[in-house]
């Protein structure tokens, strides 16, 4: 099997995800050209957040690649991408503290962020094998009731995929939201500054809407092709 009908219902998420990349890299190229007023880089950002909030015990540290800012919480280390780190952008200062938000939910205990880490094996498990399985059950079809075997086990394997990226929704936007309060709270970036860290921000939660929306429509296509078993 080379083509099925099923797969048509792929291309709107491919378009949504190829949409949502374009537009996050697009608005943070344009704010990582405007400087905040204090002239803070992406790290002193970071630092000065964990520092007022009386968070003491987790490194800040750059990491080589574009946008591939994350915090740990295995390692208590926030790892911010080599431009990130070093600009005092309007587009690093939003993403510092977006890492910060983590920070506060790891401290906070926020319950989501902790089952969203719990299911990070199962996510990369369902993605990676779901659909290998359902693919190696249709190709075995003469196999009957163990062909059968194999296409709910992958079924199943990728709906644990799709619950992790309904959780990470969640987190990602609970993490901006505090971001978006430190940035004001604590003057961060002055005026109209912010306006810009929250279009950089709303951009980058598009990126998680899209991969939830495409893995959604992958799911589809997959009961699609049992049911046509």
């Amino acid at each position: 099997m080379i083509f099925h009908p099923s797969y048509l219902y792929l291309i709107p998420g491919m378009i949504l995800m190829f949409w949502a990349q374009q537009r996050v890299k697009a608005t943070y190229d344009k704010f990582a050209k405007i400087p905040s007023s204090l002239g803070m880089t992406g790290a002193e950002v970071a630092q000065t957040i964990l520092r007022r909030s009386g968070i003491h015990d987790v490194v800040v540290e750059p990491v080589a690649g574009e946008l591939t800012d994350h915090y740990d919480p295995f390692a208590k280390a926030i790892r911010l991408s080599e431009s990130v780190y070093s600009s005092p952008s309007l587009a690093a200062a939003a993403i510092a503290a977006h890492e910060c938000g983590h920070v506060l939910q790891d401290v906070g205990r926020y319950q989501l962020m902790n089952l969203r880490s719990s299911l990070v094996p199962v996510a990369n498990l369902g993605a990676n094998f779901g659909p290998l399985l359902v693919m190696a059950g249709l190709f075995f079809g003469f196999l009957g009731t163990l062909g059968g075997w194999f296409i709910n086990a992958g079924i199943a394997l990728f709906v644990g995929a799709i619950v992790f990226h309904l959780v990470t929704l969640p987190v990602e936007f609970d993490a901006s939201s505090r971001a978006l309060k430190l940035i004001d709270q604590l003057g961060i970036l002055q005026g109209d500054e912010h306006i810009g860290a929250r279009k950089v921000l709303n951009a980058a939660a598009w990126t998680y809407v899209a991969t939830a929306i495409y893995a959604a429509l992958q799911l589809v296509q997959l009961l699609l092709l049992r049911n046509e078993r």
